[in-house]
């Protein structure tokens, strides 16, 4: 059983023991894509081999990328996993359940992606930008944070069982998209947004950052097709000269 278009992403792994306990934890619950933010080179096929058991040929399929942002450009969705709580968040953060039904939401041709940083660090704050929402395990708080592979297999597993909901329920696209656009298209989208908003001097109180997050998190969430992600940068065109026209008239 493969579920389409879910990818798992490792950022920056430090041991390959852990990419062979991922591999066979993806395995176990019908995931079998794999990229990694890193250098095939940095880790040793013996030792991936011992712990992947029957699921090796996910590490040798596996993508390899230099960059978070390249790892994820081509997804429409992207969360990244994080125990940190307490900061404060320009985005939504949910847990693993929710997470499953947002991303089988999405139309079935549309890619998504669960990040997961380094097993020592996690994700950065700069990685956690890059993605669409955060999503955290619920863990005892005396406790130190998930192994890789753990995390990974809990992700997966309500994965799984949302997949073979809709698969029982007989679910299938709306219809209404064929297509939703990637997240380095949608990025697009926002610069114009934000362009917009600081050309009428929206930004003299606010943080273009934070609004920027903001609507990356929102417009990926939507899964817009190419159309509606036109039309949303027309309307906030429009308003911008609008806004100018009026002020000029004043």
């Amino acid at each position: 059983m493969n579920i389409p278009q879910t990818v798992i992403v490792l950022c920056k792994p430090n041991e390959g023991k852990n990419i062979g306990a991922v591999c066979r934890a993806m395995f176990t619950m019908g995931l079998s894509r794999l990229r990694i933010v890193g250098e095939r080179s940095d880790y040793e096929d013996e030792e991936i081999r011992t712990l992947a058991v029957h699921a090796f040929h996910l590490w040798e399929k596996a993508e390899f990328f230099d960059s978070l942002d390249h790892a994820v450009e081509d997804c429409v969705f992207a969360a990244g996993t994080t125990r940190r709580g307490g900061h404060k968040r320009s985005f939504s953060v949910c847990g693993p359940r929710e997470l499953s039904s947002r991303i089988f939401s999405l139309p079935s041709a549309c890619c998504a992606a669960v990040v997961f940083g380094n097993e020592r660090t996690g994700l950065t704050e700069a990685e956690l930008n890059i993605c669409s929402c955060a999503v955290t395990i619920p863990a005892d708080a005396k406790s130190g944070s998930l192994n890789l592979s753990h995390a990974v297999q809990i992700i997966a597993y309500e994965l799984y069982c949302a997949f073979q909901s809709s698969v029982r329920g007989g679910l299938k696209d709306s219809g209404f998209l064929s297509e939703a656009v990637s997240i380095s298209r949608l990025e697009k989208t926002v610069d114009e947004v934000i362009g917009s908003l600081r050309k009428i001097g929206f930004f003299s109180l606010g943080n273009p950052e934070d609004m920027k997050r903001f609507w990356l998190s929102i417009l990926s969430r939507a899964a817009l097709s190419e159309e509606e992600a036109r039309y949303v940068e027309k309307i906030f065109y429009k308003a911008s000269c609008l806004s100018l026209k009026n002020k000029a008239d004043i």
